[in-house]
C-alpha cells in the first residue's frame, strides 16, 4: 500500500446531493424550509396538543408524542449540520462527529420503527379487544414498552457504532451524501469489514424485521376482526383509525427498503434522494398526516387557536 494510503482520516468530506452551486441552494433552502417545518410540526400540532387537552391524554397520543419527539430529533442530527455546512462554504465533519452522528442515526431511525410497531399493537387491542384496552394498555405497560424500545436501540446504536469504530479510514474520506451514512462510510475503509457487514446483516436485520413484522401481525389480526363486523359503518370507523398508521408505515419502510435493500456497492444519487425520505420527509410529514386525519387533534388546535 502507498504511502499516501496509510494517512489516518480525521475528518470526512459531505458531498451532499448535488455538485452544482445553483443546485446546492435550492437543496439548501428546501432543507431550511422542511426542517422548519418538521420542528413547529412536531412541536405546536402534536405536543403541545397533547400536553394541553386531558383528553387527548390516552396510549394512542401517548406513543404519537413520543414519536413526535423522535422525529425532531431525527431530523436535527442530519440538517443542522448540512445546513451550516452550507452556510461556512465547507463540506468537512469531524471523525468523531462522525461517528456520533451515526451513533444518533441509528437510535433515532430504528425508535421510528419500534415506534410505529407500538402504535400497531396499540390500535390491535383498540379494535380487537375494545372492552380490555384499558386493562391491556395500562400506563405502566406503555411507558415499559416505550423504555424498553430505547434500550433495545440504544444497544444496537452501540454495537454498530463499536464496530465502525474499530475500523481504519485511509486517504479516502468523501462521502456522496449530506450526513454520514453507515454504509457509505464503511466503504471508505481501508481494513477488512467481514465483521461489520455480517453484524449488519444477521442483528440489523434482526431489530428493522422485529418492528415490522409486529406491525403486519397486528394488522393481519385487525383485518381478520374487521371482516366479521356486521356493519359496514363499523368497518369504516375501525380502518379509519388505523389509515394514519398504515401511512406512516408505508412512507417509511417503503424508502428503507428502497434504500437499504439491495448491495451498498450499488448506491447510486437516486438512493441517497430516496434515503431523504425517510430522514427529511417522513418527520416532517407525521404530524400532518395525524392531525389531518384525526378529529381530537384538529378540536384541541382548534381551542387553542380560539384562546390566543
Amino acid at each position: 500500500m502507498d504511502g499516501d494510503n496509510q494517512t489516518t482520516v480525521t475528518e470526512f468530506l459531505l458531498l451532499g446531493l448535488s455538485e452544482e452551486s445553483e443546485q446546492e441552494d435550492i437543496v439548501f433552502g428546501m432543507f431550511l424550509g422542511m426542517y422548519m417545518v418538521t420542528i413547529s410540526g412536531n412541536l405546536l400540532i402534536i405536543i403541545l396538543a397533547v400536553s394541553c387537552d386531558p383528553h387527548l391524554h390516552t396510549p394512542m397520543y401517548f406513543f404519537l408524542a413520543n414519536l413526535s419527539s423522535v422525529d425532531i430529533c431525527f431530523s436535527s442530527v442530519t440538517i443542522p449540520k448540512a445546513l451550516v455546512n452550507h452556510m461556512v462554504g465547507s463540506k468537512s465533519i469531524s471523525y468523531t462527529k462522525c461517528m456520533v452522528q451515526m451513533y444518533f442515526l441509528f437510535i433515532f431511525g430504528n425508535m421510528d420503527g419500534f415506534l410505529l410497531s407500538v402504535m400497531a399493537y396499540d390500535r390491535y387491542v383498540a379494535i380487537c379487544h375494545p372492552l380490555h384496552y384499558t386493562l391491556m394498555m395500562s400506563p405502566r405497560l406503555c411507558v415499559l414498552l416505550v423504555v424498553l424500545s430505547w434500550v433495545i436501540t440504544n444497544l444496537h446504536a452501540l454495537l454498530h457504532t463499536l464496530l465502525m469504530v474499530r475500523l481504519t479510514f485511509c486517504s479516502h474520506n468523501a462521502v456522496p451524501h449530506f450526513f454520514c451514512d453507515p454504509y457509505l462510510v464503511m466503504k471508505l475503509s481501508c481494513s477488512d469489514t467481514f465483521i461489520n457487514d455480517v453484524t449488519a446483516f444477521a442483528e440489523g436485520g434482526m431489530i428493522f424485521m422485529t418492528p415490522f413484522v409486529c406491525i403486519v401481525v397486528s394488522y393481519a389480526y385487525i383485518c381478520s376482526k374487521v371482516l366479521k363486523m356486521p356493519s359496514v359503518q363499523g368497518i369504516r370507523k375501525a380502518m379509519s383509525t388505523c389509515g394514519s398508521h398504515l401511512t406512516l408505515v408505508c412512507l417509511f419502510y417503503g424508502a428503507i427498503l428502497g434504500v437499504y435493500m439491495h448491495p451498498s456497492s450499488s448506491y447510486s444519487l437516486q438512493d441517497a434522494v430516496a434515503s431523504v425520505f425517510f430522514t427529511v420527509v417522513t418527520p416532517m410529514a407525521n404530524p400532518f398526516i395525524y392531525s389531518l386525519r384525526n378529529r381530537d387533534i384538529k378540536g384541541t388546535l382548534t381551542k387553542i387557536i380560539l384562546r390566543s
